[in-house]
């Protein structure tokens, strides 16, 4: 083979490995959104998803969706075993596009901010940041005290993006769904992955409305 064929052979691997992308759903509420994401990413087809879930993470998701881990693991296409550090998302040289923790409880935010990869959905993060890859962190807990907002600076600080899932009332959501797909899409978004109208678009604000509206000020 040919040094040129050689290094788009190279290439085209290095690219077909980049379309992984890493999903962790930790113990926080809010599994509903780990869960869409996986089955949002399978609809598309762009991304080939490797999930891991903490034991905490399979304990919300049966108690707020009645889903097993079975269930969760159904929608991924590769899963690995949260205690399992000897796993391949577990070295840098496993080339992804970036990860993933929707939701993202305290403990694992903690976790990732202050380098304690004590389990294999921590170390993959850390993995992220130390390769300078997307790490997005659906943070999810409310109200905060300062340990979480030190957490949360420490994690920016270091490369990743802490994304709370704040609902988008401009989009007039009618059921729970639509409040987690906006958040999807706006995952989706992070990473540059076309999802149609999985989250509805700012446009601006409606002719009318700003008519009207520009009308009445003086």
């Amino acid at each position: 083979m040919s040094e040129a064929r050689l290094d788009n052979t190279r290439q085209d691997l290095r690219a077909a490995q980049a379309q992984r992308i890493v999903v962790g759903i930790s113990g926080a509420s809010g599994a509903l959104i780990g869960a869409r994401l996986l089955a949002a990413l399978r609809r598309l087809g762009t991304h080939e998803t490797h999930l891991i879930v903490s034991a905490s993470g399979a304990v919300t998701a049966a108690q707020e969706l009645g889903m097993t881990r079975g269930d969760l693991e159904s929608l991924a296409d590769v899963v690995y075993n949260v205690r399992d550090i000897g796993a391949a998302v577990a070295s840098g040289s496993f080339i992804t596009a970036g990860m993933v923790i929707a939701p993202c409880s305290m403990k694992t935010l903690a976790g990732v901010a202050n380098g304690f990869a004590d389990n294999l959905l921590t170390r993959a993060a850390d993995v992220m940041l130390k390769e300078r890859r997307r790490l997005v962190l659906v943070a999810r807990e409310t109200p905060l005290n300062l340990a979480h907002l030190r957490n949360m600076t420490h994690a920016t600080e270091m490369g990743a993006i802490v994304m709370p899932p704040v609902p988008a009332f401009y989009a007039h959501p009618k059921t729970i769904e639509d409040v987690v797909d906006h958040t999807v899409g706006r995952i989706l978004d992070l990473f540059g992955i076309e999802h149609g109208e999985i989250a509805q678009r700012w446009s601006g604000l409606a002719d009318e409305f700003a008519q009207r509206q520009a009308g009445g000020e003086q």
